[in-house]
């Protein structure tokens, strides 16, 4: 008699059952709720827009110029980062 015994099933019956269906579902709910909760999670986000970056940039550039006036000139020659220079601000030779 051999060690293991065959069984013969008709493969139309074969089905994956109750049990899977169980856990597809239960994953489709699940994921319908992380879903939800990620885009209501979305909303609350207040990333700035391009305007109120222009202006905090322009702020820091006057308060930066501000201080510069106040705390004395710079040496000449000196360049800030993010600042270029034009023919007319080259320190004469």
């Amino acid at each position: 008699m051999p060690a293991m015994m065959i069984l013969a099933v008709n493969e139309d019956q074969v089905t994956p059952g109750v049990g899977a269906f169980l856990i597809v579902a239960a994953l489709g709910v699940t994921l319908f709720f992380l879903i939800r909760s990620m885009n209501k999670r979305i909303a609350r986000i207040e990333a700035p827009s391009e305007d109120d970056l222009r202006q905090a940039e322009w702020e820091r550039r006057q308060a930066d110029r501000d201080s510069g006036d106040q705390g004395g000139k710079a040496a000449a020659g000196v360049k800030k980062k993010g600042e270029s220079r034009s023919e007319g601000d080259q320190p004469d030779a």
